[in-house]
């Protein structure tokens, strides 16, 4: 994918220039937190030279470039427009456009309140294990993973289990919710063993501001918005970009899921 980034071709002659493909990472375009495979990266690069691609996850850059990257080849050079903590950073053609800051919006004081309780809630919590990390801050909103983020694999693969049964992360949210009920945010749960909070209204859909702003930058107008995500579901990370009235839902279970679709759709 990476040797043909500087032969796609502008956005305004790509064959469908009107339609853009957005992707989840974790589940949609990668195994949770595993790296994308080989195949999924040629059919992505067979789908740029169609319409223009893009991925909007709730991580920072650094984890989507260890999944989607190379140490020789940097993320935003594989996709057209790269939307980091729902797009609260985010690239377009490989150059980085304004973004917001959380803290900056909550302000200090709550959002020290904020991960206080956080921590008193998660030192009760009854868990098989507990790693470290528990309390991840980003750009535009703060990760909190109840068993900690430094877990191994297997043991994140245990605790997505045992939170289907206890609803750890459920009961987690439920609890937020009704103590900072006044401070105008949203809990979105999310991949294996963690949830995001961020302000409301800063949710994938954030990210879509800048795809309707393209018009003004190369004159293309997206018409057509494909968003495929796993958490679909509502509470879940993808479920309010899924819904949006701008875009066209795709439902999908795994990473193979994806690439069916989009043979299917795009004849690939």
């Amino acid at each position: 994918m990476a040797q043909a980034a500087s032969v796609y071709p502008p956005l305004e002659d790509r064959p469908t220039k009107e339609t853009i493909c957005l992707f989840d990472v974790d589940g949609t375009l990668t195994p949770a937190r595993g790296d994308a495979s080989p195949q999924m990266l040629q059919l992505l690069s067979a789908l740029r030279h169609k319409c223009a691609i893009g991925f909007v996850g709730g991580s920072d850059l650094i984890k989507q470039q260890e999944q989607l990257g190379t140490p020789e080849i940097p993320v935003t050079s594989l996709f057209d427009f790269c939307f980091s903590e729902n797009g609260l950073t985010a690239f377009r053609l490989g150059q980085q456009l304004a973004g917001q800051s959380f803290i900056g919006w909550l302000g200090e004081d709550k959002y020290k309140q904020l991960v206080n309780f956080c921590l008193r809630y998660i030192s009760e919590i009854d868990c098989p294990v507990k790693r470290g990390t528990f309390v991840e801050f980003r750009n535009g909103m703060i990760n909190i993973s109840p068993i900690g983020r430094n877990c191994s694999l297997r043991e994140r693969n245990d605790f997505e289990a045992y939170d289907k049964t206890h609803q750890i992360r459920e009961k987690f949210v439920a609890a937020l919710k009704e103590k900072f009920s006044d401070l105008g945010l949203t809990f979105s749960i999310g991949g294996q063993i963690s949830f995001d909070v961020f302000p409301t209204g800063w949710d994938k859909t954030h990210c879509l501001q800048h795809i309707e702003g393209e018009k003004k930058i190369s004159g293309v107008d997206y018409k057509t918005i494909h968003f495929f995500g796993d958490k679909t579901n509502k509470g879940g990370n993808d479920y309010e970009i899924y819904e949006d009235e701008r875009t066209v839902g795709h439902s999908v279970r795994n990473p193979e899921d994806t690439m069916k679709e989009l043979k299917k759709m795009f004849d690939l």
